[in-house]
């Protein structure tokens, strides 16, 4: 591709905004004179932090968008959610991740920041996974409560009453469960615990900082090494890392009593029913971890991209436009993750001006 004209990038961003005309919602992000660069760049490029839950999804999206736009660059450090807000806050990056909504505090500071409201747009499903390394129990069975006794650490040994009522049947090695968690600040957290809590008798608050048990890793990556590399350990992680790692992952018992195995489309079916919380044209999205879908995985997550509503620049929209895009949704089953379900999706391409 030849590199980026001063007239080309007018043309895109007059694109941009008959785009988001067309869309027909006043919530929608539109471009105004302020956001033309002051110079026609030779190339440009725009940086995110956050959510390591979507890194898979944003390396693969990164590299697909920069072999269209050799021109056009999108850097993204997964250094976990809590400090993805504080890198967007400080204005260190033009867009967060994360898998959780900012605090009524990080909002304020947000909207300040951006001098607009800051919007979370869902982008991407990120099912968690309970990997395990038990090489003499491949098919391993879970429910809420048992989980919440793991990683609670009252549940102390693989042969203990409450998993072998999860697993009948099965012989159970008589070791110790060695417990591996999130040290840092964590969206991933945040979800597992919201689960925990609503499932399975968790005893503490949820939050984005580890309450419970267990040894501390810095990042999924880290998390799913040290399960690799420990006998007998158990840790949660998003299914994209435990998958690319060839971990094994526990069929968890939803509402119904159903024990579901993970995989895309039964992460999928968790979302049905699920619901806009956000005001105005703040996406963020509720669903219900009791769901009683037939085959739908429990523990699973949305993650956002966090950005100015107004102004939030013309190479961030023309990334998150092909991110919500047919194309960009169409391979994230390849990365352990699911594409968001059709109506909330429509909702996310409105707000960006974009059809798909």
């Amino acid at each position: 591709m030849a590199k980026l004209t001063w007239s080309a990038w007018l043309g895109l961003i007059a694109a941009l905004i008959v785009a988001a005309c067309a869309a027909g919602l006043a919530g929608a992000a539109i471009l105004t004179r302020d956001d033309v660069p002051p110079k026609p760049p030779a190339a440009a490029s725009i940086s995110g932090s956050g959510s390591t839950a979507q890194e898979g999804a944003m390396d693969a999206w990164r590299a697909e968008f920069q072999r269209i736009h050799p021109d056009l660059r999108v850097n993204y450090q997964g250094n976990g959610s809590g400090a993805g807000i504080r890198d967007f806050i400080a204005g260190g990056t033009s867009f967060a991740g994360s898998d959780v909504a900012m605090q009524p505090c990080e909002q304020a500071r947000a909207d300040r920041r951006c001098g607009s409201h800051a919007v979370h747009l869902p982008m991407v499903i990120g099912p968690i996974a309970l990997a395990y390394n038990l090489p003499s129990m491949p098919n391993l069975k879970l429910s809420p409560t048992t989980m919440a006794g793991i990683f609670s650490g009252r549940i102390t040994r693989w042969d203990a009453p409450e998993i072998a009522a999860d697993n009948r049947g099965m012989r159970l090695p008589r070791t110790g469960i060695y417990l591996f968690h999130r040290s840092d600040d964590s969206g991933t957290t945040q979800n597992f615990t919201n689960y925990l809590k609503v499932a399975g008798r968790w005893p503490h608050q949820p939050s984005r900082r580890w309450t419970g048990s267990g040894h501390g890793v810095a990042g999924s990556k880290g998390v799913t090494q040290a399960i690799q590399h420990t006998t007998g350990s158990i840790g949660y992680v998003e299914y994209g890392f435990a998958s690319n790692a060839r971990l094994h992952t526990a069929e968890v018992r939803n509402a119904s009593g159903q024990f579901v195995e993970l995989s895309p489309q039964s992460a999928s079916k968790a979302l049905e029913g699920a619901r806009i919380v956000g005001k105005n044209d703040d996406l963020v999205v509720e669903f219900d971890y009791l769901t009683k879908a037939k085959g739908a995985y429990p523990i699973v997550l949305v993650t956002y991209e966090i950005i100015c509503s107004r102004k939030p620049g013309p190479l961030v929209l023309t990334f998150l436009r092909y991110t919500a895009g047919d194309a960009g949704q169409s391979y994230l089953s390849l990365y352990g993750y699911a594409p968001l379900p059709h109506d909330l999706l429509t909702k996310v391409r409105a707000h960006l001006g974009a059809q798909g």
